[in-house]
């Protein structure tokens, strides 16, 4: 078990999130493609929007695919990223 798993596993049961709810390798695909075309900073806010979002009960894989295509559109100046 990596170190990433052994954190999921314990934070999920901290924070009372069963383990198979937690899409470990969606979150981390659209957290690089924020930070790599939108800014970097972005990345964990983005994945904290992508939370509350679905806590709202917005579908998870509906969630990472609008963001990631927003990401992956996104225009900015080369010295903002």
């Amino acid at each position: 078990m990596s170190e990433l798993d052994r954190w999921v596993a314990a934070a999920s049961a901290e924070l009372g999130v069963p383990r198979e709810d937690v899409a470990v390798t969606t979150v981390l695909d659209v957290a690089r493609d924020v930070a790599h075309n939108v800014v970097r900073p972005g990345a964990p806010v983005t994945a904290y929007l992508m939370g509350l979002a679905v806590g709202r009960g917005a579908d998870p894989a509906d969630v990472a695919e609008r963001v990631t295509a927003l990401a992956l559109s996104w225009e900015n100046s080369p010295a903002e990223k």
